[in-house]
């Protein structure tokens, strides 16, 4: 029987999905972030979770645990957005003087409403921002941002929606810290992780994590994301960035990256739409537990960039525009 509730996970508020073998907790005060979800019957944690988190923890460190959904994703140089309409020039809070994953995945959103039937369960959240936000004063443009998370046995579908609700141009860059746990197979070892990522050209990074605008052909130790062969722990791994291509998924296309425990042959099968053009891997120098797969829709830096929009992804909204993308994680 698939179901949503209302319920309190350790101290932190959050709507529980159980539906098709998986449990979601989604903590809408901490960003709507899915702070866990489990494959119960394949004893999978998808996502880094520890049941000692509290709420505050969480909001503390956002970034590094379950799902956080970023807008304004990674670094501005010198805090600086220029869109084709505006400058705005945004706080410095990263050691390499940039603006860094901009506020939304701390913010307290509204559950719209949350059901379960035959087939699924979802729960749908918002958050406006508007001129009671402390960060307004750097970005005055309001917008609404929606969320739905939808469980079943095809996974968790994790679904954005932004509408401008200013009079200027709104600058759209998404991403998901998305947060894999190390092992993610109950009783596993971190060594026995394998990830697949169908790679195009690397993006090169300057000393402060910026494009240099460079797009390199990957080189051997690149082509072991597009081969799966790599492992995605025990080593540091720092924002290897590039362009997103499409892979294979039992012999079928598949826009996404999966990472498998070699020994049990269990994986994490994780798909991303179109709009999502590029992945960025990240691992908190490799011994914490947990590795991020990090798709985004523009590049690092994209408004700031002389490349063209077809090559960094950056697109804007018109007044009352909308943009929508979609994720979806399953277990085989």
């Amino acid at each position: 029987m698939n179901t949503t509730q209302q319920t309190v996970l350790n101290g932190t508020p959050c709507i529980q999905l159980c539906a098709g073998g998986y449990e979601a907790y989604v903590a809408y005060e901490i960003g709507s972030n899915v702070i866990r979800l489990r494959d119960t019957e394949r004893q999978i944690d998808i996502f880094r979770f520890s049941p000692d988190n509290t709420a505050e923890t969480l909001m503390q460190s956002a970034e590094v645990w379950g799902l956080p959904t970023l807008y304004l994703p990674n670094r501005f140089a010198d805090g600086i957005l220029k869109t084709s309409d505006a400058v705005y020039e945004l706080p410095l809070n990263d050691p390499l003087h940039n603006h860094i994953h901009g506020f939304l995945h701390k913010r307290v959103y509204k559950v719209l409403s949350h059901h379960a039937d035959e087939n699924c369960a979802v729960v749908r959240t918002a958050y406006d921002y508007n001129e009671s936000d402390p960060f307004f004063v750097y970005f005055p443009l309001p917008f609404r941002v929606e969320l739905t998370f939808t469980l079943s046995e095809c996974g968790l579908e994790h679904k954005i929606a932004i509408i401008n609700l200013s009079e200027k141009m709104l600058p759209i860059s998404v991403a998901t810290h998305t947060t894999i746990q190390a092992p993610f197979v109950d009783g596993a070892k971190p060594e026995d992780i394998t990830l697949m990522v169908p790679i195009g050209k690397r993006c090169e990074l300057n000393e402060r994590c910026l494009p240099t605008e460079r797009l390199l052909e990957p080189k051997l130790s690149d082509l072991e994301y597009k081969n799966g062969t790599k492992c995605p722990v025990l080593q540091n791994i720092d924002n290897d960035m590039y362009q997103a291509e499409t892979g294979k998924l039992d012999e079928q296309d598949f826009y996404g990256v999966i990472a498998e425990d070699t020994a049990s042959g269990k994986k994490i099968c994780y798909q991303v739409s179109e709009e999502y053009k590029f992945w960025i891997i990240w691992n908190d120098r490799g011994f914490n537990g947990y590795f991020c797969p990090e798709p985004m829709t523009a590049m690092i830096d994209a408004p700031n960039l002389s490349l063209p929009p077809e090559v960094t992804g950056y697109r804007e909204l018109k007044p009352q525009g909308v943009f929508e993308a979609n994720q979806r994680f399953f277990t085989e």
